[in-house]
């Protein structure tokens, strides 16, 4: 009776037991094979972007999305394709998504800029401001932001954001862009203190350039090795 039970027990065991156990490699193995499709699939999708095959491009990102739905990174990818081909209303709910998956700096500025390509400066500043918060270390995130600014008719905020570009990463591009605003309002007053500061900059760059020319070594003239001396062979 005790045999009968104990492979009785047994058998319930290898029934319910054993089939789990065995489950879990599978589906390891299902995993590790969409990682590999994943995987695949970017590499297509970045070649095809450089190549500028957008259609195979798009093919890959959403194929990519159908395995994977909640991948941020192809949504922004996804966004910047469709931004490229001025189809912004697909644009912009793939940088939505993107965002509400990952908060991501990138994203919010992306979606600025179609924003701001779209007429829809409000937004544009709102998302560029948004995207400082997360991420404020980068010059071209207020350069958007003054562009939509200016736009909307702040100038002070628009001259404000640039000079935060400016300290950031001071460019002579950054300076002309504030005399625009300047030149744009009338205002000679700016225009005559941006017009020094831009002769300044330009002074120190050359100042600079010289400078770098005489600390740079002159390479030395290397001297021909001494040619072997034959002695001239005898005559018998």
């Amino acid at each position: 009776m005790l045999g009968v039970i104990a492979i009785l027990l047994i058998t319930i065991y290898m029934v319910f037991f054993f089939p789990v156990i065995k489950k879990k490699p599978a589906k390891t193995e299902t995993n590790e094979k969409t990682a590999l499709q994943v995987k695949k699939l970017w590499q297509i999708a970045q070649v095809s972007m450089k190549e500028r095959k957008t259609l195979r491009a798009e093919k890959a990102l959403l194929a990519i999305l159908r395995v994977d739905e909640k991948n941020a990174a192809a949504y922004n990818r996804l966004g910047i394709l469709y931004a490229k081909s001025q189809k912004f209303d697909e644009a912009i709910e793939c940088f939505e998504i993107a965002q509400s998956l990952d908060e991501n700096a990138s994203s919010l500025h992306n979606a600025g800029l179609i924003y701001l390509e779209t007429g829809e400066y409000e937004k544009a500043a709102m998302a560029f401001k948004q995207a400082l918060e997360l991420e404020g270390d980068m010059p071209a995130r207020y350069i958007a932001l003054s562009k939509a600014e200016e736009r909307m008719g702040n100038r002070k905020n628009a001259l404000e954001a640039l000079e935060q570009a400016y300290s950031l990463d001071p460019s002579l591009s950054t300076l002309r862009l504030i005399l625009a605003i300047h030149k744009e309002a009338e205002d000679e007053e700016g225009i005559a203190s941006t017009n020094a500061r831009i002769e300044s900059f330009i002074a120190k760059a050359e100042k600079k350039k010289r400078t770098t020319r005489r600390t740079i070594p002159r390479p030395v003239a290397k001297r021909p090795l001494p040619r072997p001396h034959v002695h001239p062979r005898r005559r018998i």
